[in-house]
């Protein structure tokens, strides 16, 4: 396996059976063990009015993990620009960045709300009219730098390291700012999205080069078929979302019954990478030097927990020894 940077994206997903509340508690219980265990990086999401997710709110969890953490960088993946001001974020991060210096990264993305209800909630405007996210992430930015027309407080010592959470559109906004990426699903198996973000490049203060992460699922066992077994709840929440407009919390394996023909169709495209330490190194080895990552961001999830701390550790213990997730 090459050296490359290793981190986690936890959505705080809630399960059958449980609170939210025990869903953000065995969040900051994975930042804990993932940083024992040597991971560069561990990532939360933003999401609204979603019974499968807990992780609404990134600043303010980040803020527990800060505290239950003590070397480990956290960041956002990510803050969707489009439901904020670019102002409040900044100045959400600089206070993040405060409390917990050279510690602290912002991932930003323009996904609408789940659902219509969802999208009215947060008083976001027609998603046909569109939203200038390239001027936001600008402005942004800008606050971050202190070089807007304001300054935002607090300032940090250093800015906050700045990534955008990348589609097509996403890419060409990272592309023309000079800013480091996060891809995953459908750019992933488009071989020229990379290239032409980095052909588009233009070098900026803070990002001298073009700098990929890419994020899937990943989930090691001792068998290939106990790996592929523990995709399934997630895949299955997938298939839920897609065929019924619900994501659910995660079902225990054992529970999951009775799909239709569309909803196995949908299982069975899950995109996750899945076997034992061999099998996963060998199919991960293949996607970074076909996408020249700098880092892998695993987004694992399953019902077990138990049996997620044990594919976490052996992730790590593949990426032994990785290099610096810090761009640059």
């Amino acid at each position: 396996m090459d050296v490359v940077g290793l981190s986690l994206l936890d959505r705080t997903r809630t399960r059958v059976g449980s609170t939210d509340a025990d869903a953000i508690g065995h969040t900051v219980q994975r930042a804990q063990r993932a940083e024992a265990l040597g991971y560069d990086r561990f990532w939360v999401a933003e999401h609204h009015g979603v019974p499968g997710v807990a992780g609404s709110a990134p600043a303010v969890l980040l803020a527990v993990l800060a505290g239950a953490t003590s070397r480990i960088r956290l960041g956002s993946a990510g803050v969707m620009l489009p439901h904020h001001q670019p102002l409040v974020v900044a100045e959400q991060f600089a206070t993040l960045a405060a409390v917990a210096p050279g510690r602290v990264d912002l991932g930003v993305g323009r996904s609408p709300g789940f659902t219509a209800p969802v999208r009215r909630a947060l008083r976001q405007r027609d998603p046909d009219a569109g939203t200038d996210f390239a001027a936001d992430v600008a402005e942004l930015r800008a606050h971050l730098e202190g070089a807007a027309e304001i300054t935002a407080h607090p300032r940090p010592a250093a800015p906050v390291p700045l990534f955008v959470l990348a589609t097509g559109q996403g890419l060409d906004v990272a592309a023309r700012l000079g800013l480091p990426v996060v891809v995953g699903g459908p750019v992933l198996r488009d071989p020229d999205a990379l290239d032409r973000y980095r052909q588009a490049f233009v070098p900026s203060a803070a990002q001298a080069q073009p700098w990929v992460a890419v994020s899937l699922d990943v989930l090691v066992a001792d068998t290939a078929a106990a790996a592929a077994e523990l995709a399934l709840p997630e895949a299955w929440a997938m298939a839920q979302a897609r065929t019924t407009g619900t994501f659910p919390p995660l079902q225990p394996v054992d529970s999951i019954r009775g799909m239709t023909a569309t909803q196995r169709r949908y299982v069975e495209q899950s995109s996750a990478v899945t076997g034992t330490p061999a099998q996963v190194a060998d199919e991960l080895g293949g996607l970074l030097a076909r996408t020249g990552a700098a880092e892998l961001v695993a987004s694992s999830s399953t019902h077990d927990r138990g049996a997620l701390a044990e594919s976490d550790a052996a992730l790590a213990e593949l990426f032994s020894g990785a290099a610096s997730p810090v761009p640059g």
